[in-house]
């Protein structure tokens, strides 16, 4: 599956997009949903298998530019430490 993984995450080079990795999914962000979608249709396309499985989850805030880096860091001033467990 990590293969898999990686063919994804490699075909999001080929679009105008920023993204993140994580255990649990991998979040992209873009300047408009065109490219948001093309970006996510490419890399549910480059998954060779004869099933391929992608969910998404879009968050369109209009009225107020952010980036999911500027969410954590909210949490993290909130917390007052960064919001991680420091266990290794």
């Amino acid at each position: 599956m990590a293969a898999d993984v990686a063919d994804a995450v490699a075909a999001l080079d080929e679009y105008d997009v920023e993204y993140e990795t994580t255990p649990m999914g991998t979040i992209i962000e873009a300047a408009d949903s065109q490219e948001l979608f093309a970006a996510a249709s490419g890399a549910h396309a480059a998954v060779d298998s004869d099933r391929v499985s992608t969910f998404l989850k879009v968050d369109d805030k209009r009225t107020v530019e952010s980036d999911a880096a500027s969410k954590v860091d909210a949490v993290e001033e909130a917390l007052g430490r960064p919001a991680r467990s420091d266990r290794d």
